[in-house]
């Protein structure tokens, strides 16, 4: 699957300079969805975000304004909706919604799914789950046949999968039993206790509606984290993709011994994709239990950490690409792989572009899964765990240069203020420092890069096919963690040690004391890493050469002097983009919506919400014929942000008077 294995010395992350370039359009665009809509997660199935709305343009993208905002709160709330909210009663939402025929549907952190009117924002009909939350990402919309109408499908937390009238939110009847499928099939949880509920939402493809799921994170036995596709008008169960291979099957000697049987994890929590011209189906696979020690699973281990193509009308493997061997970072693909086209001399090779938490991005062939710009084995550090088992390399894209950190020295320790530098440097005199693919040490801490929350993560890339450019928002945070024996005379499950740390709570090995972010608190909720800004970005890169076109800061820390904020933020979400040459990004922690040039990258708009805008944007036209641009602003999410809001944002630029 590598298209070069030339063995060199083991690299640091890249440091590529701010740059601008001129950019040429490109003859071509998306028209697997109709102009003014956004009927699906990433607009179309390949996953590009990429809208061919021009009415908001560099020149008056500056007068976007609020047009309506959606409380997605109901009001009064039950006992039920008010407990463990908190004293707001708000809840966090990572929604993206739907826009199709002028009503737009998406899922809410309140037990419900709605339809509004998208010109207006005025609800149209809510659909109250007996149980569980729908897909925290959002749902996903099926045409219809001659038989049965348009329909709303989506999973739930409790591990549900829905289908509702898209007109009246009505269930389908014929649909499993009276609308409901239950994903917790006996198949899926191999006689162990959990659960295969749905946190992003379903694709479909043309009478299938193809299905991952989430998966414990330990202990490292439980359900299975397959690939399903149901039938849109039954609900029967159509095919099956085993993401660890059983016995007898096709790379099942990656897992050695039986390591393979019952393992959880490998699973696709995060998008699905789908090329519906040659029926391929895309999924990106998370690492296997448990994230940070695989001491018990020696081998590569696939499909963990792999992209995998298979047909879309059977789930018949197609052929993969391992971006992780032997995870034990954590090191999930979550994000959408996108479908591009790259352009060769005089001709065009359709690609798949596949990042993951390691911020590595790979180019590669969507036929065949050959690397388009080259990939070299090299090698790297291995565990010093007495039982861990760590790949001797890694595989590496020759281009583009990685787009997050993958290394940290003494020398790298922020010096911002000199607070943060001794504050800094105090917390990595027991720390081992290096990278790339610094496994986790014995008996001492080590910095990670990136963290195991990315790099990248559910958030992924657009892409605007008329530029030829793809545009990824960076996180830049680490993460402290440590292995030491278990205690063999105490019986309580052994301790991870560390927000963001796992560990097999009946294993070897415990957590090593004083785990969790490489950062410290500051005088406000957002934290200040400890190694030197950016600390996230945002960059194009030319999908024909492999090349950072430009690259700048994404965000701000509002709590250091004023000279001094504009160091980049971590965030949730990604980004679209528009034929007005336009890209849209919430995702910070800083409370922001941005607008920037995507030929040069400058900012050329930011609204301060009320709350971290930690979802993806989206943008459709209304009936009145304006183009708006929504984003679920709620606070909350991975790093710990207040949650301040229960806000969906519709922005337009004002009607004319």
């Amino acid at each position: 699957m590598i298209a070069s294995r030339r063995v060199t010395a083991c690299l640091a992350c890249v440091a590529a300079a701010a740059m601008s370039v001129a950019v040429a359009p490109r003859q071509t665009g998306n028209a697997s969805a109709r102009a003014g809509e956004w009927p699906t997660y990433g607009h179309d199935p390949g996953a590009s975000r990429f809208s061919p709305l021009t009415q908001i343009t560099p020149a008056n993208v500056g007068r976007l304004e609020v047009a309506w905002t959606y409380h997605m709160k109901p009001a009064p709330p039950s006992p039920a909706q008010q407990a463990g909210r908190g004293s707001s009663g708000f809840a966090a939402s990572e929604v993206t919604p739907l826009v199709v025929g002028g009503v737009m549907y998406l899922s809410t952190p309140y037990y419900r799914v709605v339809a509004l009117d998208a010109t207006t924002g005025k609800e149209i009909w809510a659909f109250q789950l007996p149980s569980g939350n729908p897909s925290t990402r959002g749902v996903e919309h099926w045409p219809g046949d001659g038989s049965t109408p348009p329909q709303i499908v989506f999973g739930t937390s409790d591990a549900r999968l829905y289908s509702l009238n898209a007109r009246t939110g009505a269930p389908n009847e014929a649909f499993g039993e009276k609308g409901v499928v239950n994903l917790d099939t006996p198949e899926i949880l191999q006689g162990l206790p959990g659960r295969n509920g749905l946190s992003s939402p379903p694709i479909v493809y043309r009478n299938l509606v193809i299905t991952g799921g989430t998966t414990q994170e330990n202990p490292p036995r439980g359900p299975a984290g397959d690939v399903r596709a149901w039938d849109m008008r039954t609900g029967k169960l159509v095919w099956t993709f085993h993401s660890v291979p059983r016995a007898g099957e096709q790379y099942v000697d990656t897992w050695a011994g039986d390591s393979a049987k019952n393992r959880s994890g490998v699973n696709v929590w995060g998008f699905i994709t789908v090329d519906a011209a040659r029926g391929i189906v895309f999924m990106p696979f998370g690492a296997p239990s448990v994230d940070q020690y695989g001491g018990d699973r020696e081998g590569d281990n696939l499909f963990g950490t792999s992209l995998v193509a298979a047909d879309a009308n059977t789930g018949k493997y197609l052929w993969h690409f391992q971006v992780v061997r032997h995870d034990i970072w954590d090191a999930d693909l979550a994000a959408p792989p996108v479908l591009i086209d790259v352009r060769r001399g005089n001709r065009t090779v359709p690609a798949v572009a596949v990042i993951g938490k390691v911020g590595l991005l790979f180019i590669l062939d969507r036929t065949t899964g050959k690397p388009l710009f080259g990939v070299e084995d090299r090698p790297v550090p291995q565990s010093d765990v007495p039982l861990e088992r760590t790949a001797k390399t890694q595989p590496f894209p020759l281009k583009p240069p990685p787009l997050s950190r993958m290394a940290m020295t003494p020398d790298d320790i922020a010096t911002v203020t000199p607070e943060l530098e001794s504050a800094c440097r105090k917390l990595i005199e027991r720390m081992q420092l290096g990278g790339p693919y610094l496994p986790v040490t014995y008996n001492r801490l080590r910095v990670q890069f990136p963290g195991n929350h990315g790099g990248v993560n559910w958030g992924g890339m657009s892409y605007n096919p008329q530029l030829g450019l793809l545009f990824i928002n960076t996180n830049e945070l680490g993460q402290m963690s440590g292995l030491k024996d278990r205690d063999a005379n105490v019986s309580d499950p052994a301790r991870a040690e560390g927000q963001g740390n796992r560990v097999d709570p009946n294993g070897p090995y415990q957590g090593v004391p004083g785990g969790g972010r490489f950062s410290v608190r500051g005088s406000d909720p957002q934290q200040l890493p400890c190694q030197q800004p950016p600390w996230g970005q945002l960059t194009a890169v030319s999908v024909d050469t492999g090349e950072f076109v430009w690259r700048v800061p994404l965000g701000i820390t509002e709590s250091l002097p004023a000279d001094k904020q504009h160091t980049g933020r971590p965030g949730n979400g990604g980004t679209i983009a528009t034929a007005g040459h336009l890209v849209f990004v919430g995702a910070t922690d800083d409370s922001r919506f941005r607008a920037f040039d995507a030929r040069t990258g400058r900012e050329l708009w930011t609204r301060t919400l009320a709350g971290a805008a930690q979802a993806t944007p989206m943008t459709y036209e209304g009936r009145d014929g304006r183009q708006y641009v929504a984003i679920a602003a709620t606070g909350g999410g991975f790093f710990n942000n207040p949650v301040t809001d229960d806000s969906l944002l519709a922005f337009a630029v004002p009607a004319a008077q």
